[in-house]
This record gives structure tokens, sequence and C-alpha cells, in this order.
């Protein structure tokens, strides 16, 4: 089929089958062209939990996925292609998140969203890209253990006067940006600010006009007077970006921005995900149950996002 063909063949599954398609910020374009909701993965998650749909399609990745079904006990969730995983996410497993916990038992476990489950499910608070500043600073103990991304624990480092064990894990797509790829292209375009993600490496966060997550690009770019950008982040926010405002200019900081993962989705595997109700996420209630109270808490500093 080709792609008009097969979107519209998703679009009819969806409302046959009373689904919502997710679709995050980095997908393929022609993916998100047909979303019901686009955004960050937490976001995406809240959004979903409070429709009345039976079945959550998320295209993304699959921590992405666990969190919808988290929110989401009672519904269905498929994550369209089962190989599409995070690297960052597996840099960290439960038995070494319980090893660090012996070894700091006066820590606080702080675990950004990007893990999977049963990491969330031994974790004392989860937080996002956008809020972990405040998680970190609102957290009743002196010492944190802040998993599983070194370059967002270095970020929120910079904020805090907690004693933080950050956890030796990255994003490969944000972390293998390097600092003089930036400092070119801001000798070529002085006019345009540079916005990155705080999952890029710190010699390269130190070079942004705005560090923010991938909704807070989107917004800040939407927002700010100036006509052209240069994004530190997955090439898959460029349609999001001439989307919003499509008068602006956007220049990509690197080609090497492509997160295989996050592009492994395709339309196909979206039909076959809804015609066989395909790759369907299944945690155990004790999981679930355990995994909730981090995001709950999250929830009760005051802290839930509107972006990841």
């Amino acid at each position: 089929m080709e792609k008009k063909e097969l979107q519209d063949r998703i679009r009819r599954l969806v409302k046959e089958k009373n689904a919502i398609l997710l679709a995050h910020n980095y997908q393929r374009e022609e993916i998100q062209e047909i979303a019901d909701l686009t955004g960050d993965s937490y976001e995406l998650s809240v959004k979903a939990s409070r429709t009345d749909a039976d079945i959550i399609v998320f295209c993304g990745v699959r921590f992405m996925a666990e969190s919808a079904k988290i929110l989401s006990p009672g519904k269905t969730v498929l994550l369209p292609n089962a190989h599409a995983g995070c690297p960052m996410a597996d840099m960290i497993t439960a038995q070494q998140l319980e090893g660090l916990r012996s070894q700091y038992p006066d820590a606080y476990v702080v675990s950004y969203v990007n893990t999977n489950a049963d990491v969330k499910a031994l974790s004392d608070v989860c937080c996002t890209s956008s809020n972990a500043v405040t998680i970190v600073n609102a957290v009743p103990a002196k010492k944190v253990i802040f998993i599983p991304d070194k370059n967002l624990g270095s970020y929120v480092k910079k904020f805090t006067d907690k004693d933080m064990i950050i956890w030796n894990g990255y994003c490969p797509t944000h972390h293998h940006i390097y600092p003089e790829e930036i400092k070119l292209l801001k000798e070529k375009y002085p006019d345009a600010p540079f916005v990155c993600h705080p999952e890029c490496r710190p010699d390269v966060v130190e070079l942004a006009d705005k560090v923010t997550s991938t909704s807070g690009i989107i917004k800040f770019t939407k927002e700010d007077p100036h006509h052209r950008f240069i994004i530190g982040t997955e090439e898959g926010i460029m349609y999001q970006l001439r989307k919003n405002s499509p008068e602006k200019e956007f220049i990509l900081a690197s080609n090497g921005f492509i997160c295989p993962n996050m592009k492994k989705t395709r339309l196909e595997d979206i039909v076959l995900a809804l015609e066989k109700n395909q790759y369907e996420i299944t945690l155990s209630p004790a999981i679930i149950e355990k995994a909730r109270l981090p995001l709950e808490r999250m929830i009760e500093v005051g802290a839930v996002p509107s972006a990841r």
C-alpha cells in the first residue's frame, strides 16, 4: 500500500477499535501526521490515561509504552514495533539499582522517566527533563541517586545543593553531538539561538541559549522573536517545529541527530498492531503498583509536565 492508503487504513482501524494513536516528537513524519496526540513521552501517557479509549497505540520506544500501561492498567497498550527499545533505559537494571540502594541506604532515588518499569518500581520518585531540577530540590533527603542519564544529572547538579550520585548512562543520540559542531554553526548563523535538550553533553549544553525538553523547544521557538534557530535534539522534532512555526527556519545541530530506535516504527507496523492486537505491553500487577508510586509522587510535588 502507498503512504496515503496506509494512513487512511490506520485512521479507520483507530476509530473502529476505539483506540488512540500516540506519536512521540521523534517519530517519522508520516506517523506524526496522523497521530491523535504528539508530544513528549510522559505527557502523552498522562493525556492518554484521561481518554475513554480502550486501546493505546504508542509510537515510541518500550519504556514509553510501559509508562502508558502503568498509568492506564485497564487499557490495552500496544507497541507497534517490538524491537523499538531505548539504549539509555537499558543502561541500568533493577539489580544494579538495588546495588546502589544498598551502597547508599540514606539516598533518595530519582529516576528519569526514560527507565524501564522494573527500575521505576524500585525508585522513590520519577522526573522528566523539564521538571528534574524541581524534583531533585524537593526530595526529603540530602543525598540523591540520579538515574540513568549522566548528562541530565550534570545539568540538574548546577541548580541544586543536593549531594548527587549520578549513574553513568546516556542517550547515544544526544551524547554524540560535540561542541565543535555547535561552535561552527553559531559562527555561521550568529543570529540563531541554539536550543538544546539537557540529554546533550555538558560541553554542548554550555553553548546553549535555551535548554529544555522537546515540547519546550517547540514552545520556545514558536514564542521567541528570532526567525532562525539551531536545534539540538533528534531530527524528528523538525516536523512539529515547521508545522508550528512555518515562517521560521530551523537548522539541525548535526546530521547525526537520528535515533534509530525511534525510526523503527513504520506505518505498516501500526496497521498490523491494530489488526492483530500485536505487541501488547504486559506488566505484572505488582510492578504496575510499585512503578506507579514514583510517578504519583512526581505529581504530588506539583511538577506534572505539560512536556517531558
